[in-house]
């Protein structure tokens, strides 16, 4: 039986990033909850392959294939969003990301661009969305940020403080938009996906689970679980909170 405060039964969600890993698995998570999802992500046959997995739901899913930062594919999206699914009432801004970076040797172009990439398009994709939102009766807004955000780490100063920086455009437009739209952000600490699989030694992947008070590395599902907690009425009364979801991990252990 389904806990009703959790259902997302004639919801509407906006995922960004939605092709693999944290993205897909947080579209998936919605489409289990009765969402009807409208998914973006640079590569077409991701998209579709996650659609599909929708569809199989029983869920109505549409796909535009671009680049995030593109206002063109931000109008596009919300734009489709409303008239081919008939409203549109959640958002999940999963876009950005960034490596480690040498403070000595990364340029201000490319500090600049690390800060943009990771905070500019959850901005402009709230605001083009929230009036939807209002137009359906409200809504939510999930960020995913990053624990680098509250970390003080060695060759993370760009990335760092670009999810810094995230989280407090969280805590902002939660004021900005409420009541009726409520703004919230998750910290997902080491997650294993592809990006990451290169990165883990067997010996690495061992320290780390052992630095970890429960035991293992994320998993995408477990950030989806939060993101469709942060959605449901089941939150109903939380905005502008950054959730972390760790593991228990309070200090780099990469």
């Amino acid at each position: 039986m389904t806990f009703p405060s959790f259902s997302l039964q004639g919801q509407v969600a906006i995922v960004t990033g939605a092709g693999k890993g944290i993205g897909r698995a947080c579209a998936l998570a919605l489409a289990h909850a009765g969402a009807d999802l409208a998914l973006t992500a640079r590569t077409q046959a991701d998209l579709d392959a996650v659609a599909g997995e929708a569809a199989a739901l029983g869920r109505r899913a549409i796909t535009v294939a671009g680049d995030i930062s593109d206002e063109a594919t931000m109008d596009a999206l919300v734009t489709r969003t409303v008239a081919e699914l008939g409203r549109l009432t959640l958002l999940v801004n999963n876009a950005g990301g960034t490596g480690p970076n040498h403070p000595l040797k990364m340029s201000g172009a490319e500090f600049s661009d690390a800060l943009v990439w990771n905070v500019t398009p959850a901005y402009l994709m709230t605001q083009k969305c929230v009036p939807a939102m209002r137009a359906a009766g409200g809504g939510a807004v999930v960020n995913i940020s990053s624990v680098a955000a509250r970390y003080a780490q060695k060759q993370f100063s760009a990335y760092g403080a670009a999810k810094a920086a995230l989280n407090q455009l969280t805590r902002n437009l939660a004021q900005d938009y409420g009541p009726e739209i409520r703004v919230n952000a998750i910290e997902p600490g080491t997650i294993m996906t592809d990006a990451l699989a290169p990165f883990l030694t067997p010996e690495r992947k061992e320290r780390m689970e052992r630095s970890t008070p429960l035991g293992r590395l994320g998993q995408p599902e477990d950030i989806a679980a939060a993101a469709l907690f942060l959605c449901s009425p089941a939150a109903g009364w939380i905005t502008g909170k950054i959730l972390g979801v760790d593991g228990g991990v309070e200090a780099p252990n990469f």
